[in-house]
């Protein structure tokens, strides 16, 4: 049972949160979340702490979902809707104290617990300085007073839920319109970050950063083979607002996905062997995601994360002189791309979102950092890779958006499936494995179609593909133009110990590799 006590404190801490983070046409920071953010940076001061800054932060979360399903042994459909609407709100500390770093949080947004919390980050630093090999070198940042927004037109927030679920359910039950399919389902999401950070180097910077995404489904049965199928629309999920949901086309695309549920039902198994593959962007973006965004994190490349998600092949001496790719293969690794998920004004370093080369030509060039990992490749400035998924999480490197370029303005669609006699190409993203330091992988899609003599044929069932990162990418002859070009991503790639959850997007247009080794897969 709720206490009067716990009901009135967060009662109080979400009245605090509404009033700090109210919609705002300034450009500049509340002057309340200012003043509680000097709080921290005098108390470290007093402590002697040589680096401080604070992140207040308030999150909400909204999942909106319904699953059509049949009821046993009536033949009737049950709809199951589902609702989850959530947040926090609360304060983290970071410090430099005697050349380490301290971290302390808390909920209770006052000044007194921040100058408490404040203290005990101090105290955390002092204590890890005894383990220290060397001290913290951070990389010179300009000071930043500024309010930045994603752009959006429509607060999701503030549609209603049944508005909602009147759109989920007619797409799930466009999904479900056919006896062969068993079940189907929609989910749409949202997700709201108002975060204002301050440091002592003299930033102060609100930000509010707003997600949508979404999913339609249908699983289609045959009870005498024992035999079941899924297939799946998402459409990119984007850093945009309500307005987006309606480009999302999730209707229309519900049709489509049951009519290939059924033929992917009966699709006949692929023969195994060398063959070309085309891969669509919401295919190719988690291929990109796994090889080359998780293996150009510095972080990995040092060894940081070797005890949980991994190391990388892509190490030290390879900066600057490792192929990589073919020479059309360019990525680049970007905080500012339009409805980027990890597209932001500035990271949790207060280093302003720029973009950059990781691989030119085919090249590794340039790995993902932070201000305190920038001196130990002898670079002057950080890529603004910082990121903590909540107030009370440790600030560390993730991954910006990483994009591939596209090809030339004429290459279309066609011209990759033209040039080639035996291949695949393939539509969304399945299973995958990879290994430790992101070399040996095996990719898994949502649909398949052959292709013979230059043309998509009909459509085939139970294939994966298998390569080594640099063999694959260097297999890459033929990319598709800009008009091809989209984002997909993920709102929950994981990472660190304890594991944090960030979102990010990858771009590319479709893309042709040749003579891949598929196999056939359950």
């Amino acid at each position: 049972m709720l206490s009067r006590r716990t009901f009135i404190q967060t009662s109080s801490a979400t009245a605090l949160a509404s009033r700090l983070f109210a919609a705002a046409d300034s450009t500049k920071p509340n002057p309340e979340l200012e003043t509680l953010g000097a709080v921290a940076l005098a108390e470290a001061k007093k402590l002697k702490a040589t680096y401080c800054d604070i992140r207040i932060i308030r999150y909400r979360r909204q999942f909106v979902t319904v699953r059509l399903n049949p009821e046993r042994g009536t033949g009737k459909t049950l709809e199951v809707p589902n609702i989850s609407d959530g947040g926090s709100f609360g304060f983290g500390v970071r410090v430099i104290a005697d050349g380490s770093w301290g971290f302390a949080a808390s909920p209770i947004v006052t000044k007194a617990e921040i100058a408490r919390i404040t203290g005990e980050a101090v105290a955390v630093a002092k204590a890890n300085a005894v383990l220290k090999s060397r001290p913290v070198q951070l990389a010179p940042v300009k000071a930043y007073r500024d309010r930045w927004q994603t752009p959006f037109e429509r607060d999701p927030f503030a549609v209603s839920i049944e508005e909602k679920l009147e759109l989920i359910r007619t797409a799930a039950a466009a999904a479900k319109k056919d006896k062969r399919v068993f079940s189907a389902g929609c989910n749409i999401g949202f997700r709201s970050e108002d975060k204002y950070f301050a440091s002592s180097e003299g930033s102060s910077i609100q930000q509010l950063n707003l997600q949508t995404s979404a999913q339609v489904n249908a699983t289609a049965v045959d009870q005498a083979k024992a035999l079941s199928k899924t297939r799946r629309y998402v459409p990119p999920p984007v850093t945009a607002g309500y307005e987006f949901v309606p480009i999302m086309n999730l209707v229309e695309n519900a049709g489509r996905v049951r009519e290939e549920v059924i033929e992917h039902l009966n699709a006949p198994p692929v023969t195994a062997g060398k063959k070309d593959l085309v891969l669509l962007p919401n295919h190719l973006w988690l291929t990109i995601h796994e090889s080359l965004g998780h293996s150009t994190e510095l972080d990995r490349a040092l060894g940081y994360e070797a005890n949980y998600a991994g190391t990388s092949f892509l190490t030290t001496d390879k900066l600057g002189k490792a192929r990589i790719g073919s020479d059309i293969v360019n990525v680049w690794g970007d905080r500012t791309t339009d409805r980027g998920l990890a597209t932001v004004g500035y990271d949790d370093d207060g280093v302003k979102a720029t973009k950059f080369p990781i691989i030119e030509k085919g090249i590794f060039k340039h790995y993902q950092t932070i201000r305190d990992q920038a001196h130990l490749i002898n670079e002057k400035e950080s890529r603004g890779c910082c990121f903590a998924d909540n107030w009370s999480s440790v600030p560390f490197q993730r991954m910006p958006n990483v994009w591939l370029e596209p090809g030339k303005p004429t290459t279309t669609l066609d011209d990759l499936i033209s040039g080639i006699d035996d291949g695949i190409l393939i539509d969304g993203d399945g299973s995958f494995s990879i290994d430790q330091q992101r070399y040996n992988f095996q990719f898994g899609g949502d649909a398949y179609w052959a292709i013979k003599n230059g043309k998509k044929a009909g459509m085939i069932s139970q294939v994966g593909y298998q390569a080594r990162t640099t063999d694959f990418w260097q297999a890459c002859d033929l990319i598709a133009g800009p008009a091809y070009w989209q984002q997909w991503g993920a709102t929950n790639d994981g990472k660190g110990e304890p594991a944090q959850s960030n979102s990010v997007s990858h771009g590319c247009s479709p893309t042709r590799f040749r003579q891949i080794n598929v196999i056939q897969t359950d």
